[in-house]
């Protein structure tokens, strides 16, 4: 059986995963910072995936919806720190901070943090805070996330080209989102704020894109999905129903039945 915990320190937390993998659907408000202890993370954003493993710095933008798997590794659990970097501290930092605005590589494929000695000693030198009963103060916690963002400002000038930025979300390309995300298992209110529209003025864009219901349209395009993963990559339905955004397996089997005829465990095998 899996544990899952995590301890916090003000806006620091540490997770440590024992036993089996741990797999979730995230988006965050604001920009996470994190670093791999041990074992193995694997992100997703849309059709693009990293995976990270011990020593590995992480930045995770705000507001890009990923799927996240921990991975125990070499019998040793998942154990990741994360820290979050609230607008307040960024503006802060930055203020008198040239800032990269000219890199252009795209912010789902990128690894903004290189791997440096000073970022293994500074989130090594986080690990006796979390032996301690008592809260970190305040203060403490905003020195430290200076610190690191000191660090990382000064081993990889490209974090600043997303830290150092602070627009408002937007309205984006229904189309090309859409496509790349309807994997992920999110109640439509959220698809509305991350593609920044309403929840009315996304029904009614995606029904002019698509020439469907949000709710039609996201069902067929898991269960074809679904298809391909059982019947191409000859995978199991118990890997399968998660990853194309159904709930639980028994309402995928009676969706899966009654648009292809036949039960997802028939094709395995074939």
């Amino acid at each position: 059986m899996e544990f899952l915990n995590t301890t916090e320190k003000g806006k620091i937390f540490i997770t440590c995963s024992i036993d089996q993998e741990n797999t979730w659907e995230y988006f965050s408000p604001q920009h996470i910072v994190a670093y791999i202890y041990s074992g193995e993370l694997i992100i997703s954003y849309g059709k693009s995936t990293q995976t990270f493993v011990a020593g590995d710095a992480i930045l995770v933008p705000k507001h890009q919806l990923s799927r996240t798997i921990k991975k125990p590794i070499g019998g040793k659990p998942f154990k990741c720190v994360s820290m979050i970097l609230s607008e307040t501290q960024l503006r802060e930092f930055y203020l008198d901070r040239p800032i990269l605005e000219t890199w252009s590589e795209h912010i789902m494929k990128q690894r903004p943090i290189k791997s440096h000695s000073l970022l293994d000693s500074f989130f090594s030198s986080l690990l006796p805070y979390f032996e301690m009963q008592d809260a970190l103060p305040e203060a403490l916690v905003a020195i430290k996330t200076k610190e690191v963002l000191t660090i990382i400002d000064s081993i990889d000038k490209r974090a600043s080209s997303i830290l150092g930025t602070f627009n408002e979300l937007g309205k984006i390309d229904l189309e090309k989102y859409m496509e790349e995300h309807f994997m992920y298992n999110l109640p439509l209110e959220k698809f509305a704020f991350l593609t920044g529209r309403s929840l009315t003025t996304f029904k009614s864009d995606f029904k002019k894109v698509f020439k469907n219901t949000p709710g039609k349209w996201l069902t067929e395009k898991r269960l074809h999905l679904a298809h391909y993963k059982l019947h191409t990559e000859k995978l199991k339905t118990t890997d399968v129903y998660l990853s194309v955004g159904f709930e639980n397996l028994s309402h995928f089997s009676f969706a899966f039945k009654k648009a292809f005829g036949y039960s997802p465990s028939s094709l395995q095998g074939n």
